[in-house]
């Protein structure tokens, strides 16, 4: 079979994404609601079936197209889909669990009518959902407390691993190397358009804003944009480089997409959530817990940087890793001062690192 000719992104995943910025907010919201460890992993247990269903989606996208109707129709169902996923997530532990699992089920549904037709199900990611973790789910929904909880984790486990577990199945794939490496970088948008609505909403309602909170979204938003830099500025190249050469496009989709950006999301979505508090209360410092989603959630996004180079060309990422490691070793620091501060420390790091690397980079020729 010959390569898929390269396509840019089309108004139909443009329109698809709004439904993921809506999720990840969701997601962000859950948990805004609970900073403790089981928070923590309540919302990774939430976010894997919703990044699940856009991964799936990009992957027919990518490999098959939207110019015929019907294939937008089916882009604009799994969107339904997802939107009902995202409004159940804020009582996915209540009473619309059963809700969340259902409307997951029916989104790998449709991928795998449009996808998979004529392919035995259980031979890929898409139709392992539809018989393992899609019920789990929904049989989860029906049940409280721990029991939703071990059930719902071991459908994200199920999830996580369907990659590794059916590659052969999925070396039979074309990708279309550019298109899937600029959907992955919206992606990556779109978690950071949720850290600029955190540093917003907590001053956007207020009726006086002091001076102090305008400085704090200040430096928030320097914090939003390292982010952005450390990735748009070299990283996103290098992704699309390392699809467009790799004889095995399939592995690298694996650990550098699938794996790789679902850390970055969230790790993105932990800092969006600390700077919310953070922003809120900027005076004031902020709770162990709060600076663990912060510096964490940085630590996390920058950490995944030295498994993705590694995975791309196996080569460390020496100043990234170094960064990861600084923000650990600030977080104890960030406890015992002022939220603005804090996030002055972080926001330093952050340009200190990109300030660097573009040094680095001007001077020797290589990223």
């Amino acid at each position: 079979m010959a390569e898929v000719a390269e396509r840019r992104v089309s108004w139909a995943e443009l329109f698809f994404d709004l439904i993921f910025v809506f999720a990840v907010t969701q997601v962000s919201a859950l948990l805004l609601s609970g900073h403790s460890p089981a928070g923590v992993a309540r919302a990774l247990v939430v976010l894997v079936p919703v990044y699940w269903v856009w991964i799936g989606t990009s992957v027919f996208i990518n490999t098959r197209g939207t110019d015929r109707p019907l294939e937008r129709l089916g882009v604009f169902g799994v969107g339904l889909c997802s939107l009902l996923m995202a409004l159940a997530i804020p009582d996915a532990y209540g009473e619309r669990g059963v809700w969340f699992g259902v409307a997951y089920l029916v989104a790998r549904a449709i991928i795998a009518a449009m996808t998979f037709m004529g392919v035995p199900l259980l031979l890929n990611p898409v139709g392992i959902s539809l018989f393992t973790s899609g019920p789990l789910l929904i049989v989860g929904g029906f049940l409280d407390g721990r029991a939703r909880w071990i059930l719902w984790g071991l459908a994200a486990l199920i999830d996580l691993s369907t990659p590794r577990l059916t590659r052969k199945r999925l070396l039979r794939l074309k990708f279309d190397a550019p298109h899937l490496a600029e959907r992955f970088g919206l992606l990556v948008i779109i978690a950071l358009g949720e850290s600029i609505v955190a540093i917003g909403a907590p001053l956007a309602s207020a009726k006086h804003v002091a001076a102090g909170a305008i400085a704090g979204v200040a430096v928030a938003f320097v914090i939003a944009v390292g982010l952005w830099w450390v990735y748009f500025n070299y990283a996103a190249d290098a992704v699309r480089h390392a699809l467009a050469t790799t004889e095995i496009k399939t592995d690298l989709v694996r650990q550098v997409l699938t794996y790789g950006h679902f850390l970055f999301i969230a790790g993105i979505i932990a800092v969006a959530v600390g700077l919310d508090e953070a922003v809120a209360h900027y005076s004031h410092r902020l709770p162990v817990a709060v600076v663990a989603l912060l510096y964490g959630g940085c630590a996390l996004y920058l950490g995944t940087f030295g498994y993705t180079r590694w995975a791309m060309f196996r080569k460390v990422a020496t100043w990234r890793l170094t960064g990861a490691g600084l923000a650990v070793l600030l977080a104890p620091v960030a406890v015992f001062v002022p939220a603005i501060a804090a996030m002055g420390i972080l926001a330093a790091l952050l340009v200190a690192l990109n300030a660097w690397e573009y040094r680095n980079v001007t001077r020797t020729g290589r990223v």
